[in-house]
């Protein structure tokens, strides 16, 4: 977050979790307010701060974001709204700028009240201890069951010169984004217009955080949150420089997303599953997203159980119109190709190599369709006695 110019962090332990941090803001310090973007999830029940801040990224201007975790404030009502006003105008007030501008976001168990005073507190304690090298402990601030930080940082040369984008993300259940349970954050010393930075967000986050599943549930508290404040004195205004700024953008949050995957609850190995050979790029996509969701084929690659007839049963359910007679499917690691399915009949029967290429800590499950040009991948993991014995207890 505080790779690029002009941005300081802080992550602090306030008291919403028994020991761990819990609390993180990330600032410009720039003369003026950053422009501002974000993607929200589209669950209907939706916490206090995502509809906090719809509004304010409406606005396209911010200067801070501070966030908990431990406490989504989600399903709190009127008094959840204005616990998320006064986060606002504490923050507002501790760094000296205008509450409006403080962008707030959430994560933890829901349907529970926030313990107010502790938290103002942390925001004072967080606000006083802002500096470049705050960014790894506000990474640290935001995790719930994650068990490690993700922290990702890209730079891109533009016409003016170089500029820098930052990121942070949390996530490890509950979390298949619709937009993205996901909390990211996103820096950038590029000027950037507000109509700009909206457009070229909601176009990075689709092939990236709109394409990984752990679990198939959308949380109530998903946000992506991009701040640009143009420290580097480098715009991004020209068709080509956003180009360029939007594929620097997305490359950053595809390898954040990958990284949410990758430390899914009681995850042991992420899966890479492209679809191809679909009528459209939509089709391809729903095939993907339904195999990856099915918890028979999650529960497959737990063990490398070779039972490839769970992957043509997710596709054959997907509701997208297929000729099984037309579909072949494979598996890669980078040590091997191991081919599974040639027009929708098995290959071999030795599934040895199969079974084998499912246990890599990353593996890519091809699938063609056969019927024309289109195509998507989506990102998982497996599914493990792990995230029954997390979810199990979450709230005790």
């Amino acid at each position: 977050m505080t790779a690029p110019r002009g941005f300081v962090a802080a992550g602090v332990h306030c008291g919403l979790k028994a020991e761990k941090l819990d609390l993180a803001i990330i600032a410009s310090t720039a003369a003026e307010p950053a422009t501002v973007a974000g993607v929200f999830t589209r669950n209907q029940v939706q916490a206090a701060p995502v509809l906090y801040c719809r509004e304010v990224a409406a606005s396209g201007r911010a200067r801070a974001i501070v966030a908990n975790s431990g406490n989504a404030n989600a399903c709190t009502g009127e008094s959840g709204l204005a616990d998320t006003w006064a986060m606002a105008a504490c923050a507002g007030a501790a760094l000296e700028i205008d509450s409006e501008h403080v962008l707030v976001a959430s994560t933890g168990v829901i349907g529970v009240p926030l313990p107010m005073p502790t938290v103002l507190a942390g925001i004072d304690q967080a606000a006083a201890e802002l500096g470049a090298d705050g960014g790894e402990r506000a990474a640290e601030a935001i995790l719930t069951t994650d068990t490690r930080t993700k922290i990702e940082a890209e730079t891109v040369e533009l016409a003016g010169g170089e500029v820098t984008i930052g990121g942070v993300a949390k996530g490890a259940g509950m979390m298949a984004p619709d937009m993205a349970t996901t909390l990211a954050f996103v820096t950038t010393d590029a000027a950037v217009a507000p109509a700009a930075l909206d457009q070229a967000l909601r176009r990075a986050v689709e092939p990236t955080f709109n394409s990984i599943t752990v679990d198939g549930d959308t949380s109530t508290n998903d946000s992506i949150l991009v701040l640009a404040n143009g420290a580097a004195g480098v715009e991004a205004a020209s068709a080509k420089d956003l180009e360029r700024f939007t594929d620097a953008l997305e490359r950053l949050m595809g390898r954040l997303a990958v990284a949410l995957v990758a430390d899914g609850e009681g995850a042991n190995r992420v899966i890479e599953i492209r679809v191809g050979g679909a009528r459209t790029n939509a089709a391809a996509r729903q095939v993907a997203t339904t195999i990856a969701n099915s918890p028979l084929v999650k529960t497959a690659y737990r063990t490398g159980q070779p039972n490839w007839g769970r992957v043509m049963g997710a596709i054959g359910r997907s509701g997208v119109d297929i000729v099984e007679q037309r579909i072949a499917i494979a598996v890669s690691t980078p040590e091997e190709r191991v081919e599974v399915v040639r027009g929708g009949l098995g290959v071999t029967e030795d599934l040895e190599p199969l079974g084998r290429a499912m246990l890599a800590a990353h593996s890519v499950l091809h699938v063609d369709l056969g019927l024309g040009s289109g195509g998507w991948t989506v990102w998982t993991c497996d599914l493990s006695e792990g995230y029954i014995q997390i979810n199990a207890s979450y709230i005790s």
